[in-house]
């Protein structure tokens, strides 16, 4: 079925600005299926019905919808960005910040050693997961991230109270930081094949450029809100801006997604007007979201029933690597006050996750394979995952009792910050 590219992108408007309609779902007895239908789950089952189950969005569609996915990929790193406010970072505490990157590095190193034997166990998931090497860095990138708003939401659902949710999203968006940094690495071998110096050259030449783009996005916007304070209009040079940011991206084979982040983290620290920014960001984020899931779904495929094996034991190894990191590496590094179970805090994902798995797609799926989408298909079901499994760790994590035969209950969520030890980190004790 052929459909004109302008009908697919009324059709994705109107499905985005729908999904704006939808019931909140309730706070009270609210089950990890719920999550997952929260987080988007329909909307991605209705762009896989869209795309493979009728074609509607075919790939012809999706390949002249580009620049929009980019945009979308674009929003939801601008989304990210805008949390790295100084005057908020500054007040993390140094062991988070070394737990978070110890968390991060742990489960990208695990996450992608695993898909490699996997890959030579199974040669069916070798073929899927292609270019070889770019595809098993990107998994471990996406291992490494966590998903700040997915943490937020399932510490809200099991009663956590403010500032330990807070504590917890503030780990979730360091992790996801050290994921989006790990991502420069694949994208950087896409027109790299040669030596290891060749590689490491061109992976600093596109930290470089995505540094440089992401400056230059964030000043442009800073320019055109300085020049006629009093006229313009934060929501149209936002969206001009990022639009923008995610051309530049999108044109040079950088990455949109971090080219967006590290322009609106400039913005909100140097801009006045930052609470605009947050505002325009959030007001919009449900319909850009939404059209970001349709065409997520719209690319999945299944070239091997061997994926469905490898996404559980890929959920189970990265959430074993963020616990062992954060447990072992707390004492380790003589940072006291952490629940011994803490790591199993930010193992939820988010769009960050799924953002970078189609970055992916618009870095090597113009190569035909279909390998790209295979990978992306890997990535949301393992989001899936983790959404579904995040609840009950979530309670796990800030458990600081054994049960036992003598043991007094379990503390629940609620009352478990109040059990942390006085030399507990400021923000798990604001």
């Amino acid at each position: 079925m052929n459909v004109s590219p302008v009908l697919a992108l009324a059709g994705l408007a109107a499905i985005g600005l729908l999904a704006t309609r939808l019931p909140p779902v309730p706070w009270r007895r609210v089950t990890s299926l719920d999550l997952v239908l929260a987080a988007g789950g329909p909307l991605v089952l209705l762009g896989l019905v869209l795309g493979p189950g009728i074609e509607l969005i075919n790939r012809a569609v999706l390949a002249a919808l580009a620049p929009v996915t980019a945009l979308a990929i674009g929003w939801i790193g601008a989304a990210l960005g805008a949390r790295f406010e100084w005057r908020y970072v500054r007040r993390i505490e140094r062991g988070t910040w070394l737990l978070a990157a110890l968390s991060a590095a742990a489960a990208c190193a695990v996450v992608t050693l695993l898909a490699w034997l996997l890959g030579r166990l199974v040669p069916a998931l070798a073929t899927a997961w292609t270019p070889r090497l770019p595809a098993l860095l990107t998994l471990g990138a996406v291992a490494a991230a966590s998903g700040p708003g997915t943490v937020t939401l399932v510490a809200r659902t099991v009663g956590i109270r403010n500032n330990v949710t807070r504590a917890f999203s503030s780990a979730a968006a360091l992790q996801t930081a050290c994921g989006l940094l790990a991502f420069t690495l694949p994208l950087a071998l896409h027109h790299t094949h040669e030596s290891v110096g060749r590689v490491a050259l061109g992976w600093l030449a596109s930290l470089g450029f995505v540094v440089a783009s992401g400056a230059l996005v964030g000043m442009l916007f800073l320019s055109l809100t300085r020049l006629r304070p009093e006229r313009a209009d934060a929501g149209f040079v936002l969206l001009a801006t990022l639009l923008f940011g995610a051309g530049v991206g999108y044109a040079a084979d950088l990455s949109p997604l971090l080219v967006c982040a590290l322009a609106t983290a400039l913005i909100v620290n140097a801009s006045p007007r930052r609470h605009a920014v947050r505002r325009v960001l959030a007001d919009w984020e449900p319909p850009v979201y939404a059209i970001f899931l349709v065409i997520a779904g719209a690319l999945l495929t299944l070239p091997t029933l061997w994926i469905l094996v490898a996404v559980p034991l890929l959920a189970v190894a990265r959430a074993a690597a963020k616990w062992a990191a954060v447990r072992y590496g707390s004492v380790a590094l003589r940072l006291g006050g952490f629940p011994p179970n803490v790591g199993l805090g930010s193992v939820a994902q988010g769009g960050a996750a799924i953002a970078m798995g189609l970055n992916f797609f618009i870095a090597y799926g113009s190569e035909g394979t279909g390998a790209s989408s295979a990978l992306l298909t890997t990535i949301v079901l393992g989001v899936a995952a983790a959404q579904l499994a995040a609840p009950p760790l979530m309670t796990l994590a800030l458990r600081t009792t054994a049960p036992g035969p003598a043991a007094p209950a379990p503390l629940t969520p609620a009352a478990a910050p109040a059990e942390l030890s006085a030399n507990a980190p400021a923000e798990w004790r604001r």
